[in-house]
């Protein structure tokens, strides 16, 4: 059995996220190549990566052949960026389930590009992206952990140091 990963806001070929989020990349090819290396030096085929949301701006070609780099299952929580294409699209380029709303996972977790409001006599956490580096979010709590690429080192996270990190 496969291990559980998650990352947000890759935003694959954005040329505009390199000077908004001052990521540390000198070209968007650059960009892409870091963020495909980094994910298959920890994901195997048999893994999934949950992506919440702005997975590529890329034309279809382009974000095909980079879903196709990608080792593991792809399931993708869309994002305000990834409005351009339908869920049916998605998977046809390479994601296995797309959804247009949060994911309730594990009974306890819920899986959204946005953060959702959730206090703490709630019986739910919330694991979200969208936010990338702004200094209103923490990166974690025991209610909520962020999966902006910028916030775990452009690389998925495993499921379980997710968790790990919010009992803590």
């Amino acid at each position: 059995m496969g291990k559980n990963y998650v990352i947000s806001d890759t935003h694959f070929c954005s040329e505009r996220i390199l000077r908004y989020e001052n990521r540390p990349f000198a070209s968007v090819r650059e960009m892409n190549s870091a963020l495909i290396a980094r994910w298959n030096e920890i994901v195997k085929s048999e893994d999934t990566v949950f992506v919440l949301g702005d997975f590529s701006e890329g034309d279809e070609e382009t974000t095909k052949e980079i879903l196709s780099m990608l080792q593991g299952e792809k399931v993708l929580v869309m994002g305000n960026h990834d409005q351009q294409r339908t869920p049916l699209q998605w998977r046809t380029l390479g994601f296995s389930e797309v959804s247009r709303w949060p994911i309730l996972y594990e009974n306890f977790y819920i899986l959204s590009h946005e953060p959702v409001y959730i206090c703490n006599t709630m019986p739910y956490a919330n694991i979200f992206g969208h936010v990338h580096g702004n200094p209103a979010y923490k990166d974690y709590s025991s209610q909520s952990f962020c999966v902006s690429v910028e916030r775990i080192h452009y690389t998925p996270i495993l499921f379980e140091d997710i968790k790990l990190a919010m009992r803590n």
